[in-house]
């Protein structure tokens, strides 16, 4: 579809003319990739947010705290000293779950939050371990979640695209992680940029009216291509692809005018009037999308600071939690208070955690740790301030209903409506799924 932006769009689409509109409607009708349709059983979500915090997040610094990790401090663990967790953790709410206070506001939503301590990631490296977490494939490049849900369930809206992804940078494996593959273009996720302009060529660029012209021209020639290939079911699907790009030059800039909220609601976010950028702006937009019907969005946290790989020093984390806790927890709040949060599946993860010990014992920062690491759910569907899964001690490893990146992924698909063992797709000889072989469904966590 788009490749992330209305570049090729803008010569997509006009109204069909009376000879043709008929043919087009009714072969949108059999073969239109974006249409709204059934998941296999009754879902508790009928959308996901995804929030993904690329680096490695250190469990133990924030939703699994480790009383015996901070008494041990300064301990030898083989070649490795020990590392106490530079937050003090404490219970919250009336679920009394303990998180750290490196998120402060998110700690206080603790009743909201399902916590998943028991996640082990794919791979080590962050390429990989990315990658994995959006597409189930460390190796190959496969179509990311969000594409398998389009794919899946469609949109909701004709008029924005059914997988939307805020990011003003690209996070590790680029444009990969919200990637189609093999699955239909149209699917791809479309990137929003924070700034002065979101999406390029929201404007027609020689006016509304010369490209109406324009479009009807192409859209004549789309549908004398169509008769004389007797109802090409691709090319329809391609010229519904098309409407939904003038659709969003309608309906998007509506989208991003979040002038158009209370002072309270940017009060909520921690979001300053006039301020079009910033992990609040995009908490904000998403829910706007959400709430027009957009079936996934996904917020990356990839500022010009930097991600959460905290190799060298922890501190790091303090000024990251800082620019996301806010705003993540007034967006939960916003879902609750709309009454969108009931339907809405909410996944907040990263690709690995953060050793308890020291990396390389330089007694600031933590490394790489794929063996254990925190997510967590809310929403639709999701238990209430609950933990599943545990780690040991020290969190190094996973001691209890080990989830892994298949299980997290087919628990995601599942609270959609979607079986993930029969969400599949033929490509090159034979039918692939997002879990490929492996997933279990992680009954604990479902309400």
């Amino acid at each position: 579809m788009l490749r992330g932006s209305l570049t090729a769009a803008a010569a997509l689409y006009a109204s069909s003319g009376a000879a043709h509109g008929k043919v087009l409607e009714t072969l949108l009708a059999a073969s239109d990739p974006l249409a709204a349709r059934a998941p296999h059983f009754t879902p508790k979500a009928r959308r996901l947010l995804f929030i993904f915090l690329p680096g490695g997040v250190s469990h133990v610094d924030s939703f699994d705290p480790k009383p015996a990790l901070a008494a041990r401090d300064g301990e030898m663990i083989g070649e490795n000293v020990l590392m106490a967790p530079r937050w003090t953790a404490q219970p919250r709410g009336e679920s009394g779950i303990e998180v750290s206070d490196l998120f402060p506001h998110l700690a206080n939503s603790v009743d909201e939050l399902c916590i998943v301590r028991s996640c082990i990631a794919q791979h080590g490296n962050h390429y990989e371990a990315v990658l994995g977490m959006h597409t189930g494939s460390t190796s190959f490049v496969r179509p990311s979640i969000g594409s398998w849900v389009s794919h899946a369930l469609g949109t909701e809206n004709p008029n924005l695209p059914p997988f939307v992804v805020i990011a003003p940078h690209l996070p590790y494996a680029g444009e990969q992680v919200w990637g189609s593959d093999f699955l239909p273009a149209c699917h791809q996720g479309v990137r929003i940029v924070p700034g002065n302009e979101p999406l390029p060529n929201l404007v027609p660029r020689n006016g509304a009216a010369a490209q109406q012209k324009e479009l009807a021209l192409l859209e004549r020639l789309n549908a004398r291509h169509n008769d004389l290939r007797a109802g090409d079911g691709e090319l329809a699907a391609r010229r519904r692809v098309w409407r939904t790009s003038v659709g969003m030059q309608q309906e998007a800039p509506d989208v991003f005018d979040v002038g158009a909220e209370s002072d309270e609601t940017l009060e909520l976010y921690g979001l300053e009037r006039g301020k079009d950028r910033g992990f609040a702006w995009q908490a904000l937009v998403a829910r706007r999308m959400l709430e027009r019907g957009v079936r996934v969005v996904e917020l990356i946290d990839v500022g010009a600071g930097g991600n959460w790989d905290a190799h060298s020093d922890m501190a790091t984390h303090g000024r990251l939690a800082k620019n996301v806790d806010r705003a993540t927890a007034g967006l939960l709040t916003d879902l609750e208070r709309r009454g969108l949060l009931e339907d809405t599946l909410v996944v907040w993860t990263t690709e690995f955690g953060r050793t308890p010990h020291s990396d390389k014992n330089n007694g600031k920062g933590r490394g790489h740790h794929a063996a254990a690491f925190s997510s967590w759910f809310a929403g639709a569907g999701v238990r209430r301030g609950h933990v599943h899964g545990a780690t040991d001690e020290l969190g190094y490893k996973v001691v209890q209903d080990a989830a892994r990146v298949h299980d997290l992924h087919a628990t995601i698909l599942h609270l959609l409506g979607l079986d993930h063992e029969r969400l599949t797709y033929r490509h090159g000889g034979r039918d692939y799924r997002l879990t490929d072989v492996a997933g279990e469904v992680m009954r604990g966590l479902l309400a």
